[in-house]
């Protein structure tokens, strides 16, 4: 949590992970300079530890967890996220004013989880993962720097032939500005594609909504690359891992910054021929089905769509949700009830006649965060309005699901749903969902 300290002009409320080196100088990591960057306290003043250079630009740590330690009085070992990738580093700090100098160390990982580091005895101890490797319990020595796998998040293997690897892109959006995303072309040498023919795309829109998504193996998204669709994982206007000024973009435009950048990274990967503009889809999860269902009522670019537990009611979000995030909404919209107004001119479920492309809904029916009602009103409204429309509850599951069976069972169902909408083949059979107005 924060942890406010007195500065020239007042207090600095923006001060997360303070931490004492072992000579007795306190360091923190704090967004005053708009990025996210490593101070010490000394003299009665904040000082930057290092100079922020062409080489180690605009690093960006994540606030309130553990991201960097000390080696020893005079190193520190961190972790940060760089253009949606992380990457860990040495800081030598020395005892005479002025910045110290950082060197990378390299090691094959591309995420670090949420970039916790322990360190002890010439080790560091993290979490990472890479588009090809899971999450892992990873031991990093940090005199030679090679890395020791302690423990996998999971067991399954997966040849490495068929993995496709995200490049991040940058891509230009609303007001002159750029965002970013993680592009997944499509990969499998088993298949290949008619010749000439640019791939369907499915772009994805994180939860949070101030979150970030990552670069580690997601086989999720390699479900989808491996049968012949792009993947474009976004992270709009708002994510975390950007800059402060970037992460405020969202601040009282969700649904409508988020909005745009799913649109316009469509757009960029059609402009470059690089997916079919005839066989675009969307589908995201929690907030990011709100992104999902917004796009398809309030934009014209999609034709297909996914809502995994999505908010469709933004006012009854507010009502219900739980404490932790009971004033969430605040910054990202507005003050309820004082902009009562902005919740309904957001909420897709009062904009139904919007909606003009087919759309598939999966609910836990033990969700308390976004109860059943909201995606069963959706799609009573969706179907009313004779769209093809599809709507699967399942038994056990809350807000996000757990179950291996139920997440499978959702991917298949989703895949068979494009399938019959984009009107193409299956290369292996899927068990088929029922489909209203199709």
């Amino acid at each position: 949590m924060g942890a406010p300290i007195a500065v020239a002009g007042g207090v600095d409320e923006s001060i997360f992970q303070p931490e004492w080196s072992p000579d007795g100088i306190l360091y923190f990591v704090s967004d005053r300079s708009n990025w996210w960057n490593l101070y010490r306290w000394r003299g009665g003043q904040a000082e930057p530890v290092f100079t922020l250079d062409a080489e180690f630009a605009r690093p960006q740590w994540r606030l309130a967890t553990p991201t960097y330690g000390f080696q020893s009085a005079g190193r520190i070992i961190c972790t940060y996220t760089q253009g949606g990738f992380w990457y860990a580093g040495s800081i030598a700090i020395t005892s005479e004013d002025g910045p110290g100098s950082f060197t990378p160390i390299p090691i094959p990982y591309s995420e670090m989880g949420r970039g916790e580091i322990a360190i002890d005895s010439g080790k560091a101890v993290l979490v990472a993962g890479s588009p090809v490797e899971p999450y892992s319990l990873i031991k990093l020595n940090l005199s030679t720097g090679n890395a020791e796998v302690l423990r996998r998040s999971t067991s399954v293997v997966v040849d490495t032939n068929i993995l496709s690897v995200p490049q991040s892109i940058e891509f230009p959006t609303e007001k002159g500005l750029s965002a970013h995303a993680f592009y997944y072309p499509p990969k499998n040498e088993a298949y290949m594609a008619p010749l000439g023919e640019s791939p369907p795309l499915l772009v994805k829109s994180h939860g949070g909504p101030t979150g970030a998504t990552g670069a580690s193996l997601d086989l999720a998204i390699q479900y989808w690359t491996s049968r012949g669709f792009a993947v474009m994982d976004v992270n709009y206007g708002g994510s975390t891992g950007y800059g402060r000024e970037y992460r405020q973009r969202l601040n009282g435009q969700w649904g409508i910054v988020d909005l745009d950048d799913c649109v316009n990274a469509a757009r960029y990967l059609v402009e470059r021929g690089l997916a079919d503009g005839d066989r675009l889809a969307i589908d995201g999860g929690s907030a990011g089905g709100f992104t999902t269902l917004a796009v398809l009522t309030f934009r014209d670019v999609f034709h297909a769509g996914a809502s995994y537990y999505g908010v469709s009611d933004l006012e009854a979000l507010a009502k219900e949700t739980h404490k932790f995030e009971s004033r969430y909404l605040d910054s990202l919209i507005g003050p309820y009830p004082e902009r009562r107004d902005l919740y309904l001119e957001r909420s897709p479920i009062h904009h139904t006649g919007g909606l003009s492309c087919p759309l598939i809904l999966f609910q836990g029916l033990e969700d308390k965060i976004v109860p059943p009602d909201q995606a069963e009103s959706m799609y009573q409204a969706v179907k009313s309005k004779g769209l093809a429309t599809s709507y699967l509850p399942f038994e056990g599951e809350q807000h996000g699901f757990r179950q291996a069976a139920n997440i499978k069972r959702a991917l298949d169902a989703e895949l068979y749903f494009y399938s019959q909408v984009f009107g193409f083949t299956l290369a292996d059979p899927v068990e088929p969902v029922a489909i209203d107005n199709l």
